[in-house]
């Protein structure tokens, strides 16, 4: 292919710890509503809780976009890190963002 690449894939990566949660069950309910948050405010992207399963109090949520510019998945990785993070109950460890083409293998 020439010239500039026509799809960006852009991902992030949320490492999340979670406040007073003692069960599984509880993280379900501190969990499903930021990614339920996530999905309203940004319908375009995809989102899900993607690591530490099987602990109570931490959660990686993944949230993915595709866009034609890398500029536009950029910005709204970084409008969804904002938006996970001033959730109070919980405090954001760390986000990764990364950047894929269709030049890329």
């Amino acid at each position: 292919m020439r010239g500039e690449p026509d799809m960006y894939v852009g991902a992030l990566t949320l490492d999340i710890l979670l406040g007073d949660v003692h069960s599984l069950k509880q993280k379900r309910s501190v969990v499903r509503p930021i990614i339920a948050e996530v999905q309203k405010k940004f319908p375009a992207v995809a989102v899900a809780e993607t690591g530490h399963l099987d602990l109570h109090r931490r959660t990686e949520i993944g949230i993915a976009v595709v866009s034609a510019t890398a500029a536009n998945c950029g910005a709204v990785l970084d409008d969804c890190e904002r938006l996970v993070a001033g959730r109070p109950e919980i405090e954001l460890l760390s986000a990764r963002q990364r950047l894929y083409n269709e030049d890329e293998d």
